[in-house]
Order: C-alpha cells, then sequence, then structure tokens
C-alpha cells in the first residue's frame, strides 16, 4: 500500500468526489454527535458513568435484556464484572510480580529499550507496559472458560454476516497474545492521548477499509453499523509493530488490582458512532490536500483539540473496578490513558481482547504458535524476546484443549 502525500491528496479527492453531500452530512453527523456528546455530559454530571456495566452472572444465566445489548453497541464499549474471583486474580497479579522480578526483567528491558516504537515517545526510566506475552497468568486467562464465555457473548452483539458465509465464529476464540502493564503509584510516564489502534491512515486509503466504511464515504452515515463485521476481516494494515494483524471484535483487559479514576488507569470515548465523523473530519477543506487530519502510517490513530474538539468532551474515565473485572471497547472507539497515577496501589492488568475465529485470525495464529513454542515476542510486537530463557514460562504443556485451538495447535 502506497501511503506517500500525492496518494494521501488522490485519495482524499477521489472520496470528496464520491460524496453526494459531504457538508450536509458532516453537519447532520456533527450535531447528532453534538447530542451524544450532551447526553454523555449530563450523565457524569450527575455522578454516574455511561459506560455500560454488567456481571459475569447474568451472562451465565442468560438474564440479560436487550436494552443491555443496545447499550453496547451505542456506546461501543462496557464492564463485565467478576468474570474471575478476586482471589484468583490477586494470585495471577502476585505470580506475574514473581515472573518479572524472579526474570530479572528490568535490567534486560534497559538493554532492549528503543526496539518498541510503539511507546518511544514516553520519557520512562522504569517500565509500565511489559514485554511479556507467554506468563502462566496470562496463558491460563486467555484460554478460562469465564473469559470463552464473556467473548462469546461480546461476539454475538455482532452482525457476523450471512449464515451460510460468516465473517467470524462468535462462539470459539483464536487466542491474541498480548502484554501486560504494571503502574506504579505516583508515575507520570505513561499518559496516552486519545487514540485508536488498529489502523491510521488505511481507513481512508486501503480498498478493505473504504468497503467497510462504504456507507460514510458514499453520502448515508446513519446506514454505516459498527457491529457490522461484513469486510472487517479483509481490511489491510500497514505493517508496523504494535499494529494489530488480527480482526478483534473488541480490545480489552482484565483487572488484577483495583483501579478507577485517577489511578492512571483507562478512558473511554463512549460513542461507537464516533469514527464516521473522524472519517469526514479528514475531508473537510481546512485540512490540507495531503493530511488526515495528523494521521501518520503505523502509530496509533490520534484525536487532538485541533481537528476533534467536540468528540473530545465527551472522553471518560472508567468507574472504579476490582480484581477479576473486564474492560472492553470497540475496535473503532477512541480510548486514552491518564497522564499520573496519583492513587497508592499498583495499577496493574493483562491485556486480553476478544479474536474470534475466522480466517484472517487463523493465518495469524501459525506465526503467533511458532513464537509461543519459542518464547519469542508476539509477531505483532518489536522483536524483544525477553521470555525466551525465561523460567515458568508457560509451555504447551499447560494449554488445555480449548487453549490448544484457540492457539491454532489443536
Amino acid at each position: 500500500m502506497e501511503f506517500d502525500a500525492a496518494t494521501i491528496a488522490a485519495t482524499k479527492k477521489a472520496l470528496i468526489e464520491r460524496h453526494p453531500d459531504l457538508e450536509g452530512a458532516f453537519g447532520s453527523l456533527t450535531n447528532h454527535i453534538g447530542e451524544v456528546v450532551s447526553e454523555i455530559q449530563r450523565i457524569v454530571d450527575a455522578g454516574n458513568t455511561p459506560i455500560p456495566q454488567l456481571g459475569y452472572d447474568e451472562i451465565i444465566r442468560g438474564s440479560l435484556s436487550n436494552t443491555v445489548a443496545d447499550q453496547v453497541r451505542v456506546r461501543g464499549c462496557v464492564i463485565v464484572r467478576g468474570v474471575f474471583p478476586e482471589s484468583q486474580a490477586q494470585q495471577w497479579n502476585d505470580e506475574l510480580a514473581e515472573y518479572v522480578e524472579s526474570n530479572n526483567y528490568y535490567e534486560l528491558e534497559k538493554e532492549k529499550r528503543g526496539l518498541d516504537k510503539y511507546f518511544s515517545e514516553l520519557a520512562s526510566d522504569a517500565p509500565q507496559i511489559f514485554g511479556i506475552y507467554w506468563s502462566r497468568p496470562q496463558v491460563m486467562a486467555r484460554q478460562s472458560e469465564p473469559l470463552a464465555k464473556t467473548r462469546a457473548w461480546l461476539n454475538r452483539l455482532w452482525d457476523s454476516g450471512p449464515a451460510d458465509f460468516p465473517e467470524f465464529d462468535p462462539d470459539h476464540e483464536c487466542s491474541y497474545a498480548d502484554r501486560i502493564r504494571r503502574r506504579s503509584p505516583g508515575d507520570d510516564t505513561l499518559g496516552l492521548s486519545p487514540h485508536i489502534d488498529g489502523g491510521t491512515i488505511e481507513r481512508w486509503l486501503d480498498p478493505g477499509y473504504q468497503s467497510l466504511y462504504r456507507d460514510v464515504f458514499q453520502g448515508d452515515w446513519r446506514q454505516h453499523n459498527p457491529f457490522s463485521a461484513i469486510g472487517r476481516t479483509r481490511t489491510q494494515e500497514i505493517p508496523s509493530p504494535a499494529v494489530c494483524h488480527m480482526f478483534r471484535t473488541y480490545q480489552g483487559w482484565t483487572a488484577l488490582t483495583a483501579q478507577g479514576p485517577g489511578d492512571g488507569t483507562l478512558k473511554l470515548l463512549p460513542i461507537a458512532r464516533a469514527m464516521s465523523w473522524i472519517l469526514l473530519r479528514a475531508l473537510r477543506a481546512d485540512v490540507a490536500d495531503d493530511d488526515l487530519c495528523g494521521a501518520r502510517p503505523g502509530r496509533a490513530l490520534s484525536l487532538t483539540e485541533e481537528h476533534h474538539a467536540p468528540l473530545l468532551k465527551a472522553l471518560v474515565p472508567i468507574p472504579q473496578v476490582n480484581p477479576g473485572d473486564t474492560v472492553w471497547w470497540h475496535p473503532d472507539v477512541a480510548h486514552a490513558v491518564e497522564d499520573r497515577h496519583t492513587g497508592s496501589g499498583y495499577s496493574n492488568v493483562m491485556y486480553i481482547g476478544a479474536a474470534p475465529e475466522c480466517d484472517k485470525n487463523r493465518a495469524f495464529l501459525a506465526k503467533q504458535a511458532q513464537a509461543f513454542l519459542a518464547g519469542k515476542s508476539s509477531p505483532d510486537f518489536a522483536p524483544e524476546d525477553y521470555e525466551v530463557e525465561f523460567n515458568n514460562r508457560a509451555t504447551e504443556a499447560d494449554l488445555t484443549p480449548q487453549g490448544r485451538r484457540q492457539m491454532g495447535l489443536a
């Protein structure tokens, strides 16, 4: 995929000419976004959260209403509480601390600092994001039955396509190896500005993404369904460390410690339709012909005050979560990390999203499985390969039958 200035300018020109009424559509979408933002602000001012919340026990009982499902589709995010018992999450947290310290991770990280370009702008004396993928707690959590049931329920909120040719299987996962966060009290090095992962300029340039957002680009943003999977598995991302090459229905993490507002943790922009506004915003006349609101290839898609101020008014911190709770957000939902951890305890999570079985994800598993067996970094990330010689790393013997299938080894 070409992504030079001339290609960007030519693509923007074609998209603008193809749109029957760009200004009218952008105006009506801006009005809609303004109403949603005002609603979110009213909820926050009343001391509540706009982020939907439910209990894992409700998933198991099958007692969730269509109203809850609709709320998740509107907000594009959800907290599922109690997926794991607190005691289990606390045990995993202790085991991860021992894994990191006993294997001398901190000294190794100093030697390899700079390989991970995704977080290269963070000036950190000690890591807060750890390039660890194959600890036993991570592998046990990914292949667990509670997480499988949670993700199956979440996946079924999507329209996976026609029954005879679905985009993905909502009931089976492909394991996607991601990292861990261990953020210490007082840390001010990990703040991440609002961004969206999984693609930047390719959202405008790639034919797969253009097809995915065809209703937005062709004049009727109301027809675009963020939870339709049609075309989602056929997009092409620009290769780069930390850019996910799997199709994820949700990004997510599992809390290992209690954390909430002020604890240096997650903020979300709970508007599933926000991506439509972002796409059209870059096509407006006040943005240079060869610019897409500052989007850069191979990096996160940033939201800025200059270009996206109306959306940023709705960026909110997650409510307090406890060990064993999980947080999930749609791949088009913007998120951020608080600049400073002002709390008193560690703010620790395991990054575990949802990547259902599909052709795209199975193709990635072939590469990832080899990394797992060798203890190397996940192929989507910088080749730091810390765990090759680590003691107590998870091995193939730790996989359950479900874990083997999720890893592509069954």
